[in-house]
């Protein structure tokens, strides 16, 4: 177990609920550890944490563009990787095409999330229609292949769980049906439509080892399963089908959000939800350390309502060691409580260990995403 130095003591001028009614003219930062779930000091600024006039150096935050990326190739396999750490592979891919072979992952579980499109899945479990919002989880060494519904190529976010394994969060005191009840995850169904596709045509299959491709030749469709039981399953979730925690009264951290777990990372959804009513209530995040995680967000859609000029399929990364919070128009529409609810879907990613980034990501990053903090020197 762990054995913290733990005991809260104050000094100076402080609230004495973090998040809610801070001192006048002040602005509020978390520095802790373990992400949220550590001990953590709330520091009352008299500036902005993030108003710098200059940032020179490699810690520097990252805004790129997905939209500006230009996609070609028929498998998961000819994706763009953009991050990667011992941990996780963080790659985007735009699939026009049915895939005429299999794809099968053997260096970790599969996360699919569908930007935009919609269409089918085969896969070694059966059939499944797929649309934009979904999270589908593929176990590593499945089979599978996509087929894009006519005229709507599906946009896909793909995160591999590299050596490990997608599971659910521990949802603690609220229990195991808040955010979302796992019985609303789907399966696939060995249905009429994976039935059909079951040809005894030559079928290939490529699998990803290592990083690296191997090409499988059947003289058959190997999706030829007739049944299975278990509980090793792809599973599917649309963002539609969370319900996020939500209070009145503080505003609650991104943790809060979990919808996956693996060795290393987590996956968040933010999803729309009231914003806070209480008047001495943050209405926007808070401003906070990055110590102990690499954080990057996937903007799926609305309007991001801490950011300013971001647009869907845009990503942000704020790496450990770096202070960040809302953007100066958001702090300051957030004072205001000029909205009632958010509007945005994104997607987020916490990473103990930092993330390289990759080349195909630096191509499309927006080099000026750290002054988007800064203010004018007075």
């Amino acid at each position: 177990m762990k054995k913290w130095i733990s005991f809260p003591r104050t000094e100076g001028e402080t609230s004495r609920q973090a998040h809610a009614d801070l001192p006048a003219g002040t602005f509020e930062r978390e520095m802790g550890k373990e992400g949220f779930f550590g001990p953590a000091t709330h520091f009352y600024h008299r500036h902005p944490p993030t108003g710098w006039t200059d940032f020179q150096g490699p810690l520097r935050p990252h805004a790129f563009d997905s939209t500006k990326m230009v996609h070609s190739g028929t498998s998961p396999w000819d994706s763009k990787p953009i991050l990667q750490n011992r941990d996780s592979l963080v790659a985007l891919w735009t699939c026009r095409a049915p895939m005429e072979h299999l794809a099968r992952n053997a260096d970790g579980d599969q996360l699919l999330f569908v930007h935009n499109g919609s269409g089918h899945l085969y896969c070694d479990f059966g059939h499944l229609e797929i649309r934009d919002g979904d999270y589908i989880v593929l176990p590593r060494g499945s089979l599978w292949r996509l087929e894009p519904d006519q005229g709507a190529a599906l946009e896909l976010l793909l995160v591999e769980a590299s050596g490990g394994h997608f599971q659910l969060p521990d949802k603690g005191l609220v229990g195991p049906h808040a955010i979302f009840d796992p019985a609303i995850l789907d399966v696939p169904a060995m249905d009429d439509a994976f039935r059909a596709q079951q040809t005894e045509e030559p079928w290939q299959v490529q699998v990803k080892a290592r990083q690296q491709i191997s090409t499988i030749t059947y003289p058959f469709n190997p999706l030829d399963a007739v049944g299975w039981k278990g509980d090793n399953l792809a599973v599917r979730i649309n963002w539609r089908d969370i319900r996020p925690l939500m209070s009145h009264r503080y505003h609650l951290p991104p943790s809060a959000h979990t919808t996956f777990v693996a060795r290393g990372f987590v996956v968040c959804t933010f999803a729309p939800r009231p914003i806070e009513s209480d008047p001495g209530a943050l209405k926007v995040p808070f401003f906070h350390n990055n110590d102990d995680f690499d954080e990057l967000i996937f903007y799926h859609r609305g309007d991001f309502f801490s950011r300013d000029n971001i647009h869907p399929g845009m990503l942000t990364l704020h790496p450990m060691g770096f202070t960040h919070g809302p953007h100066p128009k958001a702090l300051a529409a957030g004072a205001a409580h000029t909205r009632k609810e958010t509007d945005e879907v994104a997607v987020m990613l916490d990473s103990r260990t930092p993330w390289d980034i990759l080349p195909d990501a630096h191509a499309v990053e927006v080099q000026d995403y750290v002054n988007s903090w800064a203010q004018p020197h007075k």
